[in-house]
């Protein structure tokens, strides 16, 4: 009897408690009992129970019945509404945005609105289709995970719409079916990778036959068994067109095709078949079809700020690009190759956005702690003269005078952070003549280097967790562009000049430094990076995790 009791008790105050959901949610006033629909008193029922079901969308949706006077939404007496069946089309298109179209169940939702044979059925039903279509917008506009719960530092302002408000507008004005693009990303790619998504959604339902790996690699002029299938390949993944003639080596229109599968696919374009590029020409297209859709879903985390300049830079494709804003518009003005952090655990380049303020010319380098610690003082206890030959110097950790006096006391402060170490301006310093300062936690900046060969790479993981830039003139023109005194002539003097300098920006610019393993350029073209840091594979699981601990509807 006694646990009985507590049952009863706890059913009690569950329900206050979801009463209290909806007088607070200010869908419902104590005084609103009165005489209504059988539907109305079974919505405010199921709106004041346990959240349960519905836990991440109680409040949104007690406030959107609340307008409607907790009458049916979907339903017009016995009958179902037209814009039922529109609500029903928008779930359907999940799949065309890279989301599951089996978390928001279309067709389930469309069995139950047409079986609804009483007021209870017919209030989840509804219920159960405002739910769905809550979830699929709001999972659309700012995706189904956030950036920090895989430990990221992205947060660009991203927050979830007003949905009760922004979907009864839309059906009191007859838009219920554009409600989607206008909370789906602005940024242009994302149009286009939704259109590369239904293309490789095609060729993932019909796979490919593996090609034969040779034991050492095919080098143009020689013979090969499987030319026919390399051939229908790169036709099929569009690096080779439909009437190229298949040639009895492998030469000619075969080998600028695999270059241009190479060059989409971070490989050296040599045409030479290797190891690597036998295994990209091998990856499944369920696999890339995956990649695209783990690539909307990071676009998904964007948001276009109110500004008119963006500076982003993609990690695994070793590229920064700079955007005008017009009008809420995003335009590439402008891309460079970069340089990033080393794909190992304490110098990769972190994902983060943070608004670049300042620009130094001639500056120090200050030398982060974690690398005088490791990589530094070793090679000073090893040979001292070492500071001097690479025109470095000791300063206090809160700023004073520089010493080049390198004693035991000395390394030991560095070592514990009291002192700390930075190479002069010049030929050796590895920032080069300039830096592009956005204060941030991770100590990351963009500059340039004195090592400009390396630019030539394919791969360019190198540097400590910093950017370095190929054109970074480029760059300080656009962010100083209204600031008409800056101009080119100056940026180069105040790059060789002798005494560092620095301009502070009057509009600071948001810098996104962001990761993403697909890519696709206003041209058409499709590029499937390497995911350097492992990063792929975290998303994928959290996005399975997700879908697989959301409840359904009733």
């Amino acid at each position: 009897m006694r646990s009985e009791g507590l049952k009863l008790a706890r059913g009690w105050v569950r329900g206050v408690l979801g009463l209290l959901v909806l007088v607070l949610s200010g869908s419902l006033s104590l005084s609103a009992f009165a005489a209504e629909t059988p539907e109305a008193q079974a919505l405010r029922s199921l709106l004041s129970a346990e959240p349960g079901r519905m836990k991440d969308m109680q409040v949104p949706l007690a406030r959107f019945y609340g307008g409607n006077q907790f009458e049916p939404v979907w339903f017009r007496g016995h009958g179902v509404k037209p814009e039922a069946r529109q609500a029903l089309d928008i779930l359907k298109q999940a799949e065309s945005h890279g989301l599951e179209e089996g978390d928001y169940g279309p067709g389930d939702l469309s069995a139950r609105l047409s079986g609804a044979a009483d007021a209870r059925s017919r209030a989840e039903a509804d219920l159960s289709l405002s739910l769905a279509l809550f979830r699929f917008l709001s999972d659309l506009h700012v995706g189904r995970v956030r950036p920090h719960s895989l430990g990221l530092d992205l947060d660009m302002g991203v927050e979830r719409p007003d949905l009760p408000v922004l979907v009864a507008g839309a059906l009191a004005q007859g838009r219920l079916a554009s409600l989607p693009d206008s909370l789906a990303p602005q940024f242009p790619m994302y149009a286009g990778l939704r259109q590369v998504l239904a293309r490789y959604r095609d060729l993932a339902r019909s796979p490919f036959e593996l090609l034969p790996v040779v034991k050492k690699k095919l080098e143009p002029g020689q013979a090969y068994p499987a030319l026919a299938l390399l051939r229908d390949r790169l036709v099929r993944l569009g690096d080779l067109p439909p009437t190229s003639i298949l040639p009895p080596r492998y030469e000619g229109d075969l080998v600028e095709g695999v270059k241009h599968f190479q060059a989409r696919h971070g490989l050296e374009p040599d045409g030479v078949i290797g190891v690597a590029s036998f295994a990209q020409l091998n990856v499944p297209m369920a696999a890339r079809y995956r990649q695209i859709e783990l690539g909307l879903e990071r676009l998904r985390w964007l948001k276009v700020p109110p500004v008119d300049k963006v500076v982003g830079v993609n990690i695994p494709e070793f590229r920064l690009r700079a955007f005008d804003i017009r009008n809420g518009e995003v335009l590439t003005r402008f891309s460079m190759k970069v340089i990033v952090g080393q794909a190992v655990l304490e110098k990769k380049t972190p994902v983060f956005q943070e608004d670049m303020r300042t620009i130094d010319f001639k500056p120090f380098w200050n030398v982060p702690p974690t690398i005088a610690r490791a990589e530094l003082l070793p090679k000073l206890r090893k040979n001292p003269g070492y500071l001097a030959q690479q025109e470095m110097e000791i300063v206090p950790a809160s700023g004073g005078k520089p010493s080049t006096e390198l004693t035991p006391e000395a390394l030991a402060a560095v070592a514990h952070g009291s002192l700390r170490i930075r190479q002069r301006p010049g030929a050796k310093n590895p920032l080069g003549p300039i830096k592009f300062v956005l204060p941030n936690n991770h100590d990351v900046y963009l500059h340039y280097t004195s090592t400009p060969r390396l630019f030539q790479k394919s791969r360019r993981d190198f540097s400590h967790g910093c950017i370095r830039l190929e054109e970074p003139v480029a760059l300080a023109r656009f962010v100083l562009e209204d600031q008409p005194d800056w101009t080119e002539e100056r940026i180069r003097a105040a790059m060789a000049a002798e005494k560092p300098s620095s301009v502070h920006l009057l509009h600071p610019v948001p810098v996104v430094i962001f990761y993403t393993t697909v890519v696709e350029e206003p041209d058409g073209r499709v590029f499937f990076l390497s995911d350097i840091y492992g990063l792929d594979p975290k998303l994928d699981v959290a996005l399975k995790s997700r879908s697989a601990s959301r409840p359904s509807a009733w």
